[in-house]
């Protein structure tokens, strides 16, 4: 199909959601609210197949699938059957009814709820209108969750972090690794300037299938550590520094300079992206 023949069908009130090798096409008016990921969809598919569920029904829990559009956000219902995961919320410069609007839209359809970059005081608001949410001050993220999450990765994610400054970026990657179904141990304070208090836990190291190392400064962290495994590391610069460390530019340029192979980098204090891609990494 066309790009122009699918804008045709978009103006005309028509929404096109891709499944797999399948189209299904849902009319704007029949949107709702309905827990849906891939598991569910099969269940309901089934259940359609054998007669225990109405195709009017079915139709009805297949509403909101691809988005819903509350006004200041356009939620993204979909992610969960198309990556696995739901959307997460990037709760920094949103006000507090913005964030527990759309958590209020998800929950209907989620089983599990992050929400990211959120202050302490925004965090009391929210966890007093959801009083089943958990707020992690040292990550700044809320989870809200309504069963325990199941074990989907092969291996262990290692959340290293080189200074003590540098926890929180590391403890949102690894909350971020746990709740996506993750084993995730962690080790702090374990920088270069004292390199012999990494060789302590080189048992834990030499056992990860997944390493996330967080640092700052001059950002040599994760090349050290990638030099002695054969697994993927993934850098996490933090802003964690003196002036010249220009807000985490000095270790993001380091460690896109590692002469480590076994090196990605994500963003600079981007904890949350770090802890997502071990995730997806450690379910190959």
């Amino acid at each position: 199909m066309s790009a122009r023949h699918r804008l045709r069908l978009r103006r005309s009130g028509r929404v096109f959601v891709p499944l797999r090798q399948t189209v299904f096409t849902f009319g704007l008016s029949e949107l709702g609210n309905y827990i849906m990921d891939m598991e569910s969809l099969k269940q309901l598919l089934d259940n359609v197949a054998a007669g225990k569920l109405s195709v009017q029904d079915a139709a009805q829990n297949l509403k909101h699938l691809p988005f819903e559009d509350v006004d200041y956000a356009h939620i993204d219902h979909h992610r969960s059957l198309r990556k696995g995961f739901p959307e997460v919320i990037f709760g920094q410069e949103k006000t507090a009814d913005q964030i527990i609007g759309i958590m209020e839209k998800m929950m209907i359809q989620e089983k599990i709820v992050l929400v990211t970059r959120i202050d302490e005081l925004q965090a009391d608001r929210v966890v007093s209108r959801f009083p089943d949410a958990v707020y992690h001050k040292d990550a700044k993220m809320i989870v809200l969750k309504k069963d325990e999450i199941p074990i989907r990765g092969k291996g262990t994610i290692v959340v290293i972090s080189a200074g003590t400054s540098d926890i929180p970026i590391a403890k949102e990657a690894s909350l971020t690794a746990q709740m996506m179904g993750n084993h995730v141990e962690s080790v702090f304070d374990v920088g270069v300037a004292g390199l012999h208090r990494l060789f302590d836990h080189k048992n834990l190291i030499d056992e990860a299938s997944v390493l996330v190392v967080v640092a700052g400064m001059e950002g040599a962290l994760p090349s050290v550590v990638a030099g002695m495994v054969s697994r993927p590391v993934i850098a996490v610069p933090t802003s964690v520094g003196y002036g010249v460390s220009f807000g985490g530019l000095t270790a993001l340029f380091a460690m896109l300079n590692s002469c480590s192979s076994n090196v990605a980098v994500v963003n600079i204090d981007n904890g949350f992206g770090a802890g997502y891609m071990a995730s997806m990494i450690n379910r190959v």
